[in-house]
């Protein structure tokens, strides 16, 4: 890791200075750095699936039903959150540029933890959906109906802009008593707050919408998941059971694969574990970018009618180019 100066961010004023810097990978310090392919190739992976999971949905009227607008939405953000990542990733991979202004990481700021919470309200939605179609399928027409999905997305609106407009402005009001050098290569809520006085009010608020979302959602989704494997016990065969799980098994891995990443590093951060920052900072890239990478591959290998229209689609583009 480049030694960063924390005296050009020095703050005697208890307010917030003009400048953050980020944290990067190691490697040489001439530019572009050695992850800087990587990096690239991962984003423009996540974009290309992502963009086909959408395209398919959008174009398919057959898959227009609760469950596929819910990966829509995944789909919309992944693709947002890996692209709210990209300019302080990038800044860093091919110019080594440390220094962010502070409005800059603010906005940043506010665009990844949008996303996250909106990812993260998907996944619990998603899970809302498999437990009515698996514990009610009699029902489940009339319970799930649009009107209650648009409630659902004014929900998830309201959690990811309501909640967190606020953020912002609280932060760049509290008065700070740390030099401002973050621990990550992008602008995070806790990383930001962590530099604050202690007692700034701002802070508590702050943690409480941070935690509102990422500690009460994957609480939520396993409670579903209790009811579908409580539900499976009572399903006669074990090949009824077996394809019961399989309508599940895409989510569970997107689940999976968004919060453990998610909650090792708060356990890191909470116990205090003494790990290099280069196996912290890789942490945190797989909590953020793989994500976007895999659930495109996820839901095409687990869902037969979504990989059945890409394959269908692809065929209708190859005959309309051989015509």
């Amino acid at each position: 890791m480049s030694t960063l100066s924390t005296e050009t961010v020095s703050n005697s004023s208890n307010s917030m200075t003009s400048t953050f810097l980020l944290v990067g990978m190691p490697g040489p310090s001439t530019a572009p750095s050695w992850w800087t392919l990587p990096l690239i190739t991962v984003y423009l992976l996540s974009a290309l699936g992502n963009g086909t999971i959408l395209w398919i949905i959008a174009l398919e009227p057959t898959l227009h039903r609760p469950m596929y607008f819910f990966l829509f939405l995944l789909s919309v953000s992944d693709v947002g959150l890996a692209t709210a990542l990209m300019p302080t990733l990038l800044g860093l991979a091919f110019a080594g540029a440390h220094a962010i202004p502070a409005s800059a990481c603010l906005l940043q700021m506010f665009f990844v933890h949008v996303f996250s919470v909106m990812e993260s309200s998907v996944l619990l939605a998603m899970a809302f959906d498999r437990a009515l179609a698996i514990c009610r399928p009699l029902h489940y027409p009339s319970l799930l109906t649009n009107g209650v999905i648009n409630k659902i997305c004014l929900v998830i609106a309201f959690r990811c802009l309501g909640l967190h407009l606020p953020l912002p402005f609280l932060l760049a009001h509290m008065p700070y008593c740390h030099p401002q050098v973050l621990t990550h290569s992008y602008c995070l809520h806790p990383d930001m707050a962590s530099l604050a006085c202690p007692g700034a009010w701002g802070s508590v608020y702050s943690l409480v919408v941070v935690l509102s979302a990422m500690a009460l959602d994957p609480l939520l989704i396993f409670f579903s998941y209790g009811l579908i494997v409580k539900v499976l016990q009572g399903v006669g065969s074990s090949e009824d059971r077996w394809k019961v799980g399989q309508t599940c098994a895409a989510h569970l891995s997107a689940v999976l694969l968004f919060y453990i990443p998610m909650i090792l590093l708060a356990l890191i951060d909470q116990l205090k574990v003494l790990l290099p920052q280069t196996a912290h900072t890789l942490l945190s890239y797989v909590h953020f970018l793989l994500p976007p990478l895999l659930n495109p591959i996820l839901y095409s290998v687990k869902m037969k009618e979504i990989r059945e229209r890409i394959y269908k689609r692809m065929q209708s583009r190859r005959v309309g180019c051989a015509q």
